[in-house]
């Protein structure tokens, strides 16, 4: 870490539903630049006077960003922290959008049990995850990755079932998918990198002490 990145705390911001509430909890905590907008084509914003650095990444991105130390904390889906499972530290739980990770089937499938869709295939974009939760219940599933609307893989045939993230499952309903199980909950998380952490632990445990009274609020609300 050179003697200019010490001078500077780098802040990294996912791109997608979690850029405006974690750019609008780190303002009221304090932290902000001018332009920093996710449609910016700035690639680093900067905050002369304060030392701060914003990047806006993409959401799968920005866990790699923070533990090889390009970005000294980030804030992304607890989601995303479990599928790309990087060596970062986890600070804290921002209780911004707030998700649930499930399986869901077409409707006209729904078995009794989970152990019902055996050797069924998985359309998802979190392969490790999806994986990990069969496993465990000692299901052997084929697992199929994609990246795009996830609820089509069903209707098609490409797939079974759907490992997938969902708020409110309106787009579940919409698409005759019920979900069957979930596993995990998810929400906005501040994580740091390991080095950073100890090199500049004043700046980051007063950004955590700040965000955190804040987030509480926004829990209790």
């Amino acid at each position: 870490m050179t003697s200019v990145d010490m001078e500077y705390l780098t802040i990294a911001l996912p791109k997608g539903k979690l850029f405006k509430p974690s750019v609008d909890l780190l303002a009221k905590a304090g932290y902000r630049a001018d332009s920093v907008s996710e449609s910016s084509r700035k690639l680093i914003i900067t905050n002369e006077e304060a030392k701060l650095r914003f990047i806006i990444t993409k959401t799968a991105d920005l866990p790699t960003y923070v533990e090889y130390g390009a970005a000294d904390i980030g804030i992304i889906g607890k989601d995303v922290l479990l599928e790309e499972e990087r060596d970062v530290y986890e600070l804290a739980d921002l209780k911004l959008g707030l998700c649930r990770l499930m399986v869901a089937v077409p409707e006209a499938m729904r078995q009794p049990k989970l152990s019902d869709y055996a050797h069924m295939r998985v359309a998802t974009k979190y392969p490790k995850i999806a994986e990990a939760f069969f496993h465990s219940h000692g299901i052997q599933m084929e697992i199929i990755r994609l990246n795009g609307s996830i609820e089509l893989a069903p209707m098609v045939g490409l797939a079974e079932l759907i490992v997938d993230i969902v708020e409110t499952g309106r787009t579940l309903k919409e698409n005759h998918l019920t979900e069957i199980a979930q596993i995990h909950t998810a929400t906005a998380r501040l994580v740091a990198n390991r080095v950073s952490f100890k090199m500049k632990f004043e700046r980051i445990h007063a950004l955590v002490s700040a965000v955190k009274a804040l987030s509480e609020g926004v829990g209790e609300a």
